[in-house]
Parts: C-alpha cells; sequence; structure tokens
C-alpha cells in the first residue's frame, strides 16, 4: 500500500531547517532542566513516598498543602489526577515526600507522616473508627462478635464465621468496586445480599463514615532508587552501543555513527520536553526510551538499507540524490507504521489514565521525534561526512568498502 507514488522532495536541501529545529528543541528543552538542577526523577529513582488518595468529592488541595506545611512537610508534593476515562479517579490525589535520612525508619517515618497529616486534616471525629479504612478481615472480625445475622457464632457455629467472612467481603468489595473505597452512605451496601436493617443499624451505630481513603502507597529506599538510576542509564548505553556495533558492521562504521547520533538526539529531546511538561522519570518512562531507541533506529536501518540498494542502481549519481531517492521511495511505509504507532500511544496518553501519563507521553513524543530525525537528522549526517571526505566511504564511484556489497 502506498500513500505517495512519484514523490521528489528534496530532503537533503532541508537539512539545515531540521537541524535548526533540532537545536531549538534541545536548547529550550535543556534550559529547563539545568534551571530545574536537573531531570525530575520519580520516587522510583530519587527514594521517597507515594501517597494515593481519593476523596469522596473534589480534593480540597489548598488544605491538604497547609496541613502538610503545619506539619514541617513544605517540602511535599500534591499531584491532582484527572482521567477522562475514569471520573471516580478525578478525585484522586498524589501526595509525595521526598525521603530525609538513610536507614529504614526514616521510610516508615514519611509514609506515616502523611497518614498522620490526613488523618488529622480530615480524619473522621470521635471514637468511632473509619469504615472507609476498614479491611474485611477486622470487618469480618466484627460482624462475628455482633452476629447481626443471629446465626449462633456464640454457639461456636464454624460456618457462621465462614458466612461472615464472606459477607466481609461482598461488603468490603461494594465499597471499593462499586464507590471507588469511599462510601458516603451506609444505605448504598443495601445492595449487598444478606444485608438488613439489624445489620446497618450495627454499622452505624459502630462506625463513622470519613471524607478520604488511602488506595495505595509506594516506598522507594534510597539504595533502591540510586541503583535503579544507575542500572536505567547503563541499559540505554548498551543498547545504544549494541546498535551502534550492529550497524557498523552491517553498513559503515559512519552509518552507525549517525544512527547513534540520531537516537542520542531523540532522547535528549524527550528528555528536554519531559522537563518542559513538568513529568517525572519513572522507571516506566525508561522503558519508553528503550522502545523509542529500538523504534527510531528500526526507521533509520529501513532508510539506509533503501540508500545501500540504490547506490548499486545509481552508482554515477551523487550520494545526497541517492539519499533524497531513498527517503521519498520509503516514505508510504513511515507514514503507515509511524502515523498507525502514534495513533495507538495518542489514544493511550488520552485514555490510558494517570498512573501510564509519564509513559504515553514519552511515546507520543518518541514516535514523531525518532521518525523525523530518521530523515531529518541520521540522513544528513551521513551526507554531510562524505561530502567533507569523499574517499572515505560509498559515494558512486569511489566506494571503498562499499555499501551495495555488503549484502547481495
Amino acid at each position: 500500500m502506498e500513500f505517495f507514488r512519484s514523490v521528489n522532495v528534496d530532503w537533503m536541501g532541508k537539512a539545515k531547517y531540521f537541524v535548526s529545529c533540532s537545536l531549538l528543541l534541545l536548547i529550550v528543552g535543556w534550559i529547563s532542566i539545568f534551571r530545574d538542577g536537573g531531570p525530575r526523577y520519580g520516587i522510583d529513582f530519587r527514594g521517597g513516598t507515594l501517597v494515593y488518595v481519593r476523596f469522596a468529592s473534589a480534593p480540597p488541595i489548598n488544605q491538604i498543602r497547609k496541613g502538610l506545611q503545619d506539619a514541617g512537610l513544605a517540602n511535599s508534593t500534591i499531584q491532582q489526577i484527572s482521567d477522562i476515562a475514569n471520573a471516580s479517579s478525578n478525585n484522586d490525589v498524589v501526595i509525595g515526600l521526598d525521603l530525609r535520612g538513610q536507614g529504614d525508619e526514616s521510610i516508615d517515618a514519611g509514609k506515616q507522616a502523611i497518614l498522620g497529616v490526613l488523618q488529622k486534616t480530615f480524619g473522621v471525629q470521635g471514637a468511632k473508627p473509619d469504615f472507609n479504612s476498614e479491611t474485611p478481615s477486622a470487618l469480618a472480625t466484627f460482624l462475628t462478635q455482633k452476629d447481626p445475622l443471629t446465626l449462633g457464632v456464640a454457639a461456636g457455629g464454624a460456618a457462621a464465621g465462614d458466612r461472615y467472612n464472606q459477607l466481609a467481603r461482598q461488603i468490603t468489595d461494594v465499597r471499593d468496586k462499586e464507590h471507588g473505597g469511599i462510601l458516603t452512605n451506609f444505605d448504598d451496601l443495601k445492595s449487598v445480599p444478606a444485608v438488613n436493617a439489624t445489620l446497618l443499624g450495627e454499622l452505624r451505630d459502630s462506625f463513622s463514615l470519613g471524607t478520604f481513603a488511602i488506595r495505595d502507597v509506594e516506598v522507594v529506599g534510597p539504595k533502591v532508587g540510586a541503583q535503579l538510576r544507575r542500572q536505567a542509564i547503563f541499559a540505554t548505553l548498551y543498547a545504544l552501543a549494541g546498535m551502534l556495533i550492529y550497524i557498523a558492521i552491517r553498513f559503515e562504521w559512519v552509518y552507525g555513527a549517525a544512527a547513534v547520533i540520531a537516537v542520542f538526539h531523540d532522547v535528549l529531546i524527550t528528555l528536554g520536553l519531559f522537563s518542559l511538561f513538568r513529568f517525572e522519570i519513572s522507571l516506566t518512562v525508561i522503558a519508553a526510551l528503550l522502545t523509542l531507541v529500538g523504534y527510531s533506529m528500526n526507521d533509520t536501518i529501513v532508510i539506509f538499507d533503501r540508500v545501500r540498494e540504490n547506490l548499486r542502481l545509481m552508482r554515477r549519481e551523487p550520494l545526497e540524490a541517492i539519499v533524497n531517492k531513498s527517503i521519498n521511495q520509503t516514505l508510504s511505509r513511515t507514514i503507515l507504521t509511524s502515523g498507525l504507532t502514534f495513533l495507538t500511544v495518542l489514544v493511550l496518553f488520552l485514555m490510558g489514565g494517570e498512573v501510564l501519563r509519564s509513559f504515553s507521553f514519552a511515546m507520543v513524543v518518541g514516535v514523531v521525534i525518532g521518525t523525523y530525525s530518521s530523515f531529518g537528522i541520521a540522513a544528513p549526517i551521513v551526507v554531510a561526512w562524505h561530502k567533507f571526505h569523499p574517499n572515505t566511504g560509498a559515494a558512486g564511484a569511489t566506494p571503498g568498502r562499499n555499501l551495495a556489497t555488503a549484502r547481495r
């Protein structure tokens, strides 16, 4: 399938515009990084605590911030989650706190500090525990003691105890799955089989309903964070080194160097855009960057492979004309593969939720930048090298180790 036939775009003649655009993106992005004192690492790399909290209504960000400041946690971060695919998660916030020590006790201290602030600021008043914080096992113990269904637990009926364990799981499932972990009225439990007026009365008398619930807690120690950061850097560098060696053997070293420079270009621009748009770099983002490296390299190899074939057919043509023709010949393939991939990751960015937001943003940016760099950065580097070193590569009649003979 071809979108374009007989395309004749002078890509190499526009190389200066591509390079200028890349330099602008690099400068703006890395000014932002230096201004912030370095990349914005996520909790995976810098170490610390993340507490995911869901509120019954719109989260009071200012009140949360004031509570944290009053507790001496002014360096904490508050991020409200907005997800058009899941309206209930729009009441979620993520509270982050960097580690303030090196030991395991500092890890638990950060978590307890955030939970303490939330409880003090939004916790239920009085002696009644918060029903929204009850676990299935604790609720089963309560029901077994009260025996609101008069199953004869006091007589030692094991079957009755099992029945209350099952009922407790059903009640908490309704609370967590149907109401997002926040129950605002005990009457919402009437949909659970076997829940009667007596049971609801016991719950009202013994519990209160808080305005928030802890959805998840993530804790990463400083040593683990530093180790993950080093491993992520090494993984990216190893991938680039391996691809450089492969392309140098498969084509010529200058082609491998051009491809690796283009991939470095992609990664650096993506990191700069992450800083501009205030996204954090996490483990999922590193996975996206490695995917970007492979995707961009694949697109570059397709163009270089066509260049190699055309070198055999167009021996008397200058390399610049051969590269232009090769890019034009692969343009339909590039639009098909890159366009479909872009649409997929764009939907993931828009509909995938906050958890995948950074990953999908890296993929959206990476597909665009990676595709553009194949013909806008890698190919012009090869042409420029052979222009200034005409006797060192496969350009026209003086092939050296001619690309045309590299693969028959």
